[in-house]
């Protein structure tokens, strides 16, 4: 599964507002220390009876909301004899329970408490024998009350969308969702990883819909009633978890890898881009099955994209579901580069062998699921899109690791948590993948790759923990790795890294001085230090082994420069301490995006030196779009010197870069610059570019060089709007427009997935400001009220509150009552919610 972060944007409203700047939330739920629920051991489940095969034969009441289940289980003993078994049903109303002798379906006693169904056997079975359990249900989802968390924001399973038709536009759907524990709730099961099944599900749904499932499809029959029948197979195990349906008015694309069919599922809009959104599937499943030595170990693979999904994407067997963010026309595609769309494709990929394949026996041991998962993102940045796109892509999700200090407390296999929920973090994803990623560097690819090879073909087909892990590396490498998987598997945090240098003329040495400032522990690092005689690279492989480090080096003469830690993959908060001299030769002649990245980060707090300048300046001609975009974002506008210089570079961009998202931000800034007005015909181009993001850009500035013309010309766009020009529209009509424009605002952000939201939230504050009719205030108060209790627990609810403290004072100049009356009752919602 890929859970989506959000972040969010402070906006604050005075007089006629004033917005702060942005502010990063934590994606994660925070335990609390005295949570008694931590003293847990949160080990394997015990495996009384083991899933055999699951038969399932299900139909749906679209009125009701409930799915009418019939299920044939069939279960042995796992090893001790065994005279009750105990299913996990979750809400049901269980009609039947029975189990099956020579085709005769016999009662059997059970008890249910609503969450488990305890069945007392008809005798005592050894570890021989299979029964078949037979079991007549209604699954009720929407009535189903259980605690969700934050990276997966419902846990009913089984999720009707628009069933009645009442919502224009949006097309009727059916999903499930089985992780964490969830399957349990659309039919009864042992709903534990360590459990492994073949299944077979027979869906029965209106003839005019699509159906998908796990497997493959073994028939369809249509009914008199005009119903259609579809049976899938799965004829290899896995868990229950990863069970997965989806029925609903989808077109299907089939693409094939090798000589097994690759497929995808979209809602009719969207059924034209296919191959633009999930086109390089195929060599994605190439690439992974070639680098792993283990091809795709299923019959089939398919992507669904559904509406509503209450997480990012996720990994169900032989048969993906993606959240509709993944999805997007030619022209939105044309502005993604690397972005969480094609990221999320490729993690979910990578779980068919990482967690489908070989599966995280218990939650504790989550990370041999996503931090490869997440790992795999890199792998295909890499290779796909060259080493800079790799590099950001690490180096992004350290820094999301990194960002929050509670991170550093936990390990990364947990065996004591609150819920199971709180193993999805940046700890289980972002910390996993750069574990490995350090442990490819280490060992090297080769090695690394062996390693993987040997773990996924001994746990085919079973359960993996971080110790088996660590068996295959040895297996592979020779080495003892029991320093690596105690210090970054089963311990917290990372290494504070100081680095300082010094260079002793007299003797001809070069010194570098290693500290680590973190409490506790020293962490053990392998690392390379390159020192450099002019253009001439020489490698030192060191290991630091305890708080502090003292290396030296005899040289011929003082380099001119000495790079520790030169592979740039150390998951450390690192403080390096060369003069900004070292950093202009650093980034002149060290090969990597990290090396130069460094140097724009040195440079961007030492604007005034002109080697910063040097740097910058070099920085924005960089070949890599994404230290383009950073140099041009890091320069300080109040430096008059710097900018003169650079917006000759910046033009150039805004005139000739190659990427969309580059160029959007060049146009930005010449936007605002004071001879904008000679750049008219530049942005007038912009305007008629295929790209949303430079026509976004294009009217923000005509926005600001021609404002009493912009309002027309953000309505010649109302027709054909997405992403960055929808804001841009927006935010013309917030500082423009009135009630005529309200309906487009409105319904543009009610339908923007949670980032985008606040992304738009101080345009939108200002419109639900501006607008006369109090109807009008009114779903703008709502639509602020919601996020602010949605997301009260990832901290947005003093960002709303603070909206909505301003937008009162506002509503009550404008003698609008009843308004001020909602923002009160709006406030005290948010501030009751738990």
């Amino acid at each position: 599964m890929i859970i989506k972060p959000i972040t969010y944007k402070r906006a604050v409203l005075q007089t006629m507002f004033f917005i702060a700047s942005a502010i990063a939330m934590p994606a994660f739920a925070q335990q609390k220390p005295e949570d008694p629920l931590l003293k847990i051991y949160r080990g394997s489940a015990e495996k009384i009876n083991d899933l055999i095969h699951t038969k399932l034969d299900v139909r749906f009441d679209y009125k009701k909301r409930h799915l009418y289940g019939k299920e044939w289980v069939t279960i042995k003993p796992h090893i001790y004899a065994t005279d009750s078994l105990r299913l996990d049903a979750k809400g049901m109303d269980i009609k039947t329970v029975a189990v099956v002798r020579n085709g005769k379906n016999i009662p059997l006693k059970y008890t249910y408490d609503n969450l488990s169904l305890a069945i007392k056997l008809d005798k005592v079975y050894q570890n021989t024998e299979n029964y078949t359990i037979y079991i007549a249900y209604t699954a009720k989802p929407d009535e189903l009350k259980i605690e969700a968390g934050a990276a997966i924001t419902d846990a009913k399973g089984l999720y009707f969308i628009n069933p009645d038709s009442t919502e224009k536009g949006k097309p009727v759907q059916i999903w499930t969702q089985g992780e964490l524990e969830s399957s349990s709730a659309w039919f009864p099961t042992i709903d534990r990883t360590n459990q492994k099944t073949t299944d077979e599900i027979s869906m029965t749904v209106p003839g005019k819909y699509v159906t998908l499932s796990n497997g493959r499809l073994a028939s369809q029959k249509k009914n008199a009633d005009g119903t259609r029948t579809d049976t899938w197979k799965m004829e290899l195990p896995h868990s229950p978890y990863l069970f997965m349906m989806a029925v609903g008015d989808f077109k299907i694309y089939r693409d094939k890898w090798r000589d097994k069919e690759v497929s995808y599922y979209l809602e009719p809009a969207y059924a034209p881009y296919a191959k633009d959104i999930f086109g390089f599937t195929p060599e994605a499943i190439e690439f992974y099955s070639k680098t792993l030595g283990v091809d795709y170990p299923w019959n089939k693979y398919s992507q669904i994209v559904v509406r509503d999904y209450v997480s990012g994407a996720m990994e169900n067997t032989t048969a993906t579901l993606h959240g509709a963010y993944v999805q997007g026309t030619a022209r939105e595609l044309a502005d993604r580069y690397y972005d969480k769309g094609r990221s999320t494709i490729v993690h979910e990929l990578f779980h068919q062998w990482f967690g489908d394949y070989v599966t995280a026996e218990s939650w504790s041991n989550l990370t041999v699921n996503e931090s490869f998962a997440d790992f795999s993102e890199t792998l295909w940045a890499e290779h796909k899109y060259g080493q800079d796109t790799g590099d950001e892509h690490n180096n992004e999700a350290m820094q999301t690791y990194l960002e929050n200090p509670e991170n550093a407390k936990k390990d990364l296999v947990r065996f004591h948590y609150h819920d199971a929920m709180d193993m999805f973090d940046a700890v289980s994803y972002k910390k996993g993948g750069r574990i490995l990623n350090m442990l490819r560097h280490f060992l090297t690819p080769d090695v690394f790759f062996k390693g993987l090879n040997i773990y996924l073909k001994t746990n085919a087909f079973k359960n993996g923990e971080a110790q088996q892990l660590r068996l295959a590396m040895e297996e592979a490498s020779g080495k003892d790795l029991n320093w690596f998987f105690n210090q970054w598997y089963y311990g917290a945090g990372h290494p504070l890294l100081d680095i300082k240098y010094k260079w002793d003329e007299a003797t001809k040495t070069q010194f570098v001085y290693l500290n680590q400032t973190q409490e506790g522990k020293a962490f053990q690092l392998p690392m390379a230090v390159d020192l450099y005689n002019g253009t001439q690279k020489i490698r030192h492989q060191i290991w630091m082994r305890s708080k502090s480090d003292t290396l030296t080096f005899k040289v011929a003469a003082q380099p001119k420069l000495v790079n520790a830690d030169a592979d740039k993959i150390t998951l450390s908060q690192k403080t390096d301490h060369k003069n900004i001299t070292e950093f202009l030769f650093q980034y002149q002649h060290a090969p990597l995006y990290m090396d130069r990245l460094e140097a724009i980060d040195a440079a961007t707090a030492q604007q005034t030196l002109p080697e910063a300048q040097q740097i910058l300046l070099a920085a924005l001609q960089d070949k890599y779009y994404g230290l383009r975009m950073r140099t041009m974002s890091s320069i300080n506008p109040e430096n008059t010197a710097l900018v003169n210089a650079a917006i000759p570079f910046i033009l150039k961009i805004a005139k000739d870069d190659d990427n969309n998202l580059a160029k959007a931000q060049a146009l930005k800034i010449i936007s605002t610059t004071k001879d904008a007005a000679q750049q008219l015909s530049l942005f007038e181009a912009g305007l008629k570019s295929n790209s949303y993001a430079v026509q976004g850009a294009s009217l923000f500035a005509m926005a600001n060089l021609k404002p009493a013309g912009s309002l027309n010309m953000a309505k010649a766009f109302e027709k054909d709007n997405k992403g960055d020009l929808t804001k841009a529209i927006i935010a013309v009509y917030a500082k423009n427009g009135g009630d005529t424009e309200w309906p487009f605002v409105f319904k543009n952000f009610e339908e923007s997935d949670p980032q985008t939201k606040f992304e738009m939230l101080k345009d939108f504050a200002f419109m639900t400001a501006r607008v006369k009719s109090p109807e009008y205030a009114q779903q703008g108060i709502n639509a602020l009220k919601e996020i602010g209790v949605k997301y009260k627990t990832q901290g947005a609810a003093p960002v709303i509150l603070n909206v909505l403290d301003q937008l009162k004072k506002v509503r009550k100049d404008q003698n609008d009552s009843s308004s001020v009356k909602l923002i009160g009752e709006a406030e005290q919602q948010i501030n009751d919610q738990k």
